[in-house]
């Protein structure tokens, strides 16, 4: 609470302050503030105001600085009295006012307020929201000032700190900004050079993000399904969207950024002059610290190596020093560009945006800076920040690869233009592998516009897998890696895409991170089995492959421990084997016959008891208010292995064999009953959604009418029928009447 605001302050008089002051340790703020407000009434010309914000700024930055540099928890501990004093006696509330009084004003003379007094007004007021908990948020309920901070972004000289500060505000408001409110958006947006743009884009991702996206997984669905129920029109963050879409060549002038050069960028002296106002700003003067030491080192290098005439080694540092900071600058603008463009392929105008991105030549422009920027090797020392180490998540170069990856990943997904990831030569080799085969083109190869295609030797995709064999063991990056393979290969079934990748060792690369390295990380595993599992469906060759590999029982043995240690993770693999044992099985040809004969996987997945033993599992580990979007597949495997037995008449014979295997367990009905609950929500699950069925129709290649006739014949009333549920479940232990509750 304020003990005094601007109107009591006046009236206090400076003597009773000044003696106040000395007792209370208020370092002479209140009187500055008590002068700045007397000079800053409506009719004056604010010209007194700067040399007083002079006075207070270096009180309050000093603060800041130490909660900046300092361990940050350390630093909320001791409490910041200067910042606080000049809050209390209502400090923020008066700049607030000075920066707004000339669009409050309607006299015909408009009151002009200097851009350094407008940065000095934004640097206290940033100070303020650093170290005083509170303000932020105060501030963000001003939907008035917000919007307001918008307009001044047109003006060069204060756009850095009114950036940072809308950051800052947007980070901590309750209710998402809607763009459209902003006045003049569109000229706004084209007022901006590429760097602004970079930086706005910063803003934006707080604008068009889902509130709580990032635990998606870890949701329920029960939970989701509910929350969609009442929220019915499309989401702040969605309208957001839309709105970025309309802004004229918008997307286009991303595009540029996101594959521009760094020689392309700003010449060496507005560039230190743009580092020196980013020196000026604090949230990045501990970027700025990192960038020092990287060149700084890089110099040294060079120094020693010219040691003996040290004139050379001075020009070596002048030179080298805007370089490394250049590449730094670059992948921080790139990272904020890569994620609003990664946001928007995962929105709901993903077609407009995947059209308009192919059409920019943003992948081919991406395919040219690989090498020397999103793959380059570390310099002389990775660019690390305070209190963190070379190989934490937090690194920009770290931070790029992984947006990277995800932009890859989005794009390619379920979309034909994943072939453009491919070069031409690259395209020419799928259509000879079709044709060796003797079997169609895919279309989407064929339409495949080669002008918007990747250039040079090799396309994204392949060099991808150049780096994905080469990556560590216990890399961060082995998961994104896997994920952005895996949908290139989602969708339907391609023979083609599977060969083009086999040819390269993939499938070896992957069984030999998952049997040779044992590898321990639950998610990476997750990212291998199911790009295993898109790799070798219905493929004849890739099983044979496997064969060669996993050549002895202690591989094959280790390879199914690790299926079996979680099946949450490689349930899709098991669909994936189970669903090709099933083709394989009704095809007549001696190579497929041979292949069934000698190969352990399918043998093991041809005995009964195997799939029994995996169907029993499945459903145990799952209920109905546990599901989430990573469990609900193992429902689905299940539904997999029960179509294809309903397929072969089996499906009665299951259904006993799970009745018989609960009295073993000594559980009668906990499984059959379990099933039921699952079966019947899935039916209020994907009997509402168009997207969902069209997956498991591509993925499992059975219709999805198929899969619903299965689902309500299991879920039939009738305990006379022998395909039913119920049939099974002897009354007494029957409990399948309960309601979900949707909490």
């Amino acid at each position: 609470m304020h003990i005094f605001s601007h109107c009591n302050l006046s009236q206090i008089t400076e003597a009773l302050l000044k003696e106040r002051d000395k007792q209370a340790k208020w370092n002479g703020i209140p009187l500055l503030l008590q002068k700045l407000y007397e000079h800053s009434h409506p009719n004056s010309d604010f010209s007194q105001c700067q040399s007083i914000l002079k006075e207070i700024s270096p009180l309050l930055s000093m603060e800041a600085m130490v909660y900046v540099t300092e361990d940050r928890k350390a630093a909320q501990e001791s409490s910041f009295p200067n910042t606080y004093t000049f809050d209390l006696f209502g400090g923020v509330d008066l700049l607030v006012e000075i920066l707004m009084r000339p669009t409050l004003i309607t006299q015909k003379k408009k009151q002009k307020i200097s851009d350094d007094l407008i940065k000095d007004c934004l640097s206290i007021l940033y100070n303020t929201c650093i170290c005083t908990e509170g303000v932020t948020r105060r501030l963000a309920e001003r939907n008035d000032f917000v919007l307001f901070l918008f307009t001044l972004m047109t003006n060069k000289k204060t756009f850095l700190q009114t950036a940072t500060l809308i950051e800052d505000i947007l980070g901590v408001k309750k209710e998402m900004i809607q763009l459209d409110d902003i006045p003049n958006l569109a000229s706004l947006v084209s007022s901006f050079d590429q760097q602004q743009l970079a930086n706005f884009c910063r803003i934006l991702a707080v604008t068009i993000s889902e509130l709580d996206t990032g635990s998606d997984d870890k949701h329920t669905l029960l939970a989701k399904n509910a929350q969609q129920k009442k929220n019915l029109g499309p989401s702040r963050a969605e309208i957001n969207q839309a709105t970025l879409l309309n802004i004229p060549g918008f997307i286009e002038r991303l595009c540029k950024l996101a594959t521009r050069k760094v020689s392309e960028t700003t010449g060496t002296s507005s560039f230190l002059q743009e580092l020196e106002e980013w020196y000026t700003w604090l949230d990045n003067a501990l970027v700025l610290d990192a960038l020092m030491r990287v060149a700084n080192e890089e110099a040294e290098q060079s120094s020693t190596e010219s040691s003996d005439e040290s004139g050379l080694a001075n020009t070596s540092t002048r030179t080298q020093l805007p370089q490394s900071m250049k590449i730094m600058h670059e992948i921080m603008y790139k990272l904020e560009v890569l994620y609003v463009l990664c946001v928007l392929l995962m929105g709901r105008q993903r077609n407009q945006v995947h059209k308009m991105i192919a059409e920019f030549r943003l992948i081919p422009g991406l395919n040219n800076l690989f090498d020397k920027l999103i793959w380059r090797k570390h310099s002389a020392s990775a660019l690390v920040l305070h209190g963190h180490n070379q190989n934490c998540d937090c690194s920009p170069d770290i931070t790029l690869k992984i947006q990277f990856l995800r932009l890859l990943q989005s794009f390619s997904d379920h979309h034909e233009n994943k072939y453009l990831l491919l070069n031409s030569q690259e395209l020419n080799e799928l259509s000879a592998i079709s044709h060796k085969a003797n079997i169609p083109e895919v279309d989407a190869v064929v339409n495949t516009d080669r002008s918007l295609v990747c250039d040079g030797k090799r396309g994204l995709l392949t060099r991808l897998l150049q780096v994905m064999k080469k990556e560590p063991a216990e890399s961060s990056f082995r998961f994104w890696q896997a994920r952005a393979v895996e949908s290139f290969l989602r969708g339907t079934t391609s023979y083609a895409d599977q060969m083009f990748l086999l040819k390269r060792g993939l499938l070896e690369h992957i069984l030999y991170c998952i049997v040779d390295s044992e590898c321990k990380s639950r998610d990476v595993l997750q990212s291998y089995f199911d790009l295993l599992g898109e790799l070798m469906k219905f493929n004849i060759d890739a099983f044979k492959r496997f064969n060669k590999y996993i050549n002895t029982d202690e591989k094959f043995q280790i390879f199914l421990n690790q299926i079996n240690s979680s099946l949450v993770d490689s349930n899709m693999l098991v669909r994936c084997i189970t669903l090709s044992l099933d083709r394989f099985e009704n095809q007549s040809d001696a190579k497929v016959a041979e292949v069934l004969s000698e190969c352990r996987l399918l043998s093991y997945m041809s005995q009964m008891s195997m799939r029994m033993s995996f169907l029993f599992r499945l459903i145990n580990i799952i209920h109905v208010q546990t599901l989430t979007q990573e469990n609900v597949s193992c429902l689905n495997t299940s539904l997999v292995i029960l179509m294809l037995a309903r397929r072969k008449e089996k499906l009665p014979f299951y259904l006993r064999t799970l009745q018989q295997m609960e009295y073993t367990e000594k559980y009668p009905g906990f499984i059959l009953n379990n099933f039921h609950s699952l079966l019947r929500f899935w039916q209020q699950h994907y009997l509402n959604k168009d997207k969902d069925s069209t997956c498991l129709e591509n993925s499992s290649c059975i219709s999805f009418t198929y899969w619903k006739e299965t689902v309500s014949i299991l879920l039939s009333p009738d305990r006379t029928s022998p395909c039913a549920i119920v049939s099974y479940i002897d009354e007494a232990y029957m409990d399948i009447d309960r309601d979900f509750s949707e909490e």
